[in-house]
């Protein structure tokens, strides 16, 4: 049976010398001992060019002692050390720059990362293009206090001489719950908040894209129910509270292809539609708001299911889809028939300047056919003053900017029903 990898953990780190040793200075202790152990929490976000830690918490009782008024930008510097758990690779090793310290409520100390697009050393997800799947990677935190903090009250110096890493925490991330149907699919769960009114919640499928599915060729056992939303916020921008402030609350399930959606579309749509069943079946859900959203491979699928089961979704979004070659010979296929016989609601979106699925081809070839279907198509991505590949249209449904008649995108979904 296959075990599923996960990389919720990760591994300890710590200095290789004591830190009283290293500044030489004692360490004082309230409870005797001249040994100070700290947990170091690596904080991630989804950012819209992917997950990054962009903070650690480091906590320690004997940091209770210390004289906040102490602590600065260069108390402690930060080393990373990033892994690919499939290759044994390092994917990439180098110092993390420290923009601000602080305190948190809890006594702990709080150091800010530098981080964003553009910034190197913060991600936590590898893309293996050689086999097209991002995959999570081992991170391997080492702190070193530089300088001491002072004790309070005049005091003994306050240093920490070890690190131990601790779990990586994403708070959206760790929202939605792991889970795997019967036929083994592994799949995420957002629960909101309440009911969702009288009839129950909405009921939102996010499909990924190709590089977050598993890799179970090429002498790999890799599944790991993590990449789908780390790599994006596709997912998560449905689970924020104004979307689901939109939607009236709304569940949020995120599958994941065992390889990719477009390997094999007529295999993966049942599996697809077996988890959305157990997740109505277990929850209470307005089946008449169940909406299908998707890029790339995830945009093709979001096609396919609504072409194989017509009386299901009450709106689809495919993101820079992908329909196939018009005369069939590709591994993946959305007919003219098919697409001439959609009477889903339909809002696609793409970008001009993508050059993974030629809008033309695909976006807008699918528009034209597709009765009464809405199309955004952007001149490029550009968000937040930073400009992505032209294949990264999703960053826009999941920051709601696409607009129609008045409405936003999210606003069309939660007031469409079956």
């Amino acid at each position: 049976m296959r075990t599923p990898i996960t990389r919720r953990t990760l591994l300890v780190s710590g200095a290789t010398a004591g830190a009283a040793a290293l500044l030489g200075v004692p360490a004082a202790s309230a409870d005797g001992r001249e040994h100070r152990e700290a947990v170091v929490t690596p904080l991630a976000e989804v950012l819209d060019g992917g997950e990054q830690v962009t903070s650690l918490a480091i906590s320690s009782p004997a940091l209770h002692r210390a004289d906040r008024s102490s602590l600065a930008v260069s108390t402690f510097a930060v080393h990373v050390t990033a892994t690919n758990p499939l290759s044994g690779e390092i994917a990439y090793e180098q110092d993390r720059v420290v923009t601000a310290a602080s305190w948190t409520r809890r006594g702990a100390v709080a150091l800010e990362l530098e981080h964003g697009w553009g910034v190197d050393g913060g991600g936590t997800l590898q893309y293996m293009g050689a086999h097209g799947r991002n995959v999570v990677l081992d991170l391997d935190y080492a702190i070193t206090q530089v300088e001491p903090l002072r004790g309070r009250g005049g005091g003994g110096a306050v240093v920490l001489d070890s690190f131990r890493q601790g779990r990586l925490s994403d708070p959206e991330v760790d929202a939605f719950a792991h889970h795997a149907t019967a036929s083994g699919l592994n799949y995420r769960l957002f629960s909101p908040v309440g009911g969702g009114g009288r009839d129950g919640a909405a009921l939102v499928v996010w499909l990924h894209g190709g590089g977050e599915g598993g890799l179970l060729t090429g002498g790999y056992d890799y599944y790991d129910n993590e990449a789908q939303l780390r790599a994006n916020r596709g997912a998560l921008g449905f689970a924020t509270p104004e979307a689901q402030d939109v939607f009236g609350g709304a569940y949020v399930l995120a599958p994941q292809a065992t390889s990719a959606w477009m390997q094999d579309g007529d295999g993966f749509a049942p599996l697809v539609l077996e988890a959305i069943e157990e997740v109505v079946a277990a929850h209470r859900i307005d089946r008449s708001r169940i909406h299908v959203v998707g890029c790339s491979n995830g945009g093709y699928m979001s096609l396919k299911l609504v072409a194989e089961y017509p009386e299901t979704f009450a709106s689809s979004v495919p993101i820079c889809c992908g329909i196939g070659a018009r005369d069939g010979s590709g591994g993946y296929f959305v007919s003219d028939d098919e697409l001439a016989a959609m009477t889903t609601p339909t809002w696609l979106v793409a970008s001009a300047d993508d050059t993974t699925l030629d809008p033309e081809d695909n976006t807008v070839y699918a528009h034209e056919r597709i009765d009464g279907s809405i199309m955004s198509l952007y001149d490029d991505v550009t968000w937040d003053g930073n400009t992505f590949p032209g294949h990264w249209s999703w960053i826009y449904v999941a920051r709601n900017d696409p607009h129609h008649d008045g409405a936003s995108i999210w606003e069309w979904m939660a007031t469409t029903k079956r």
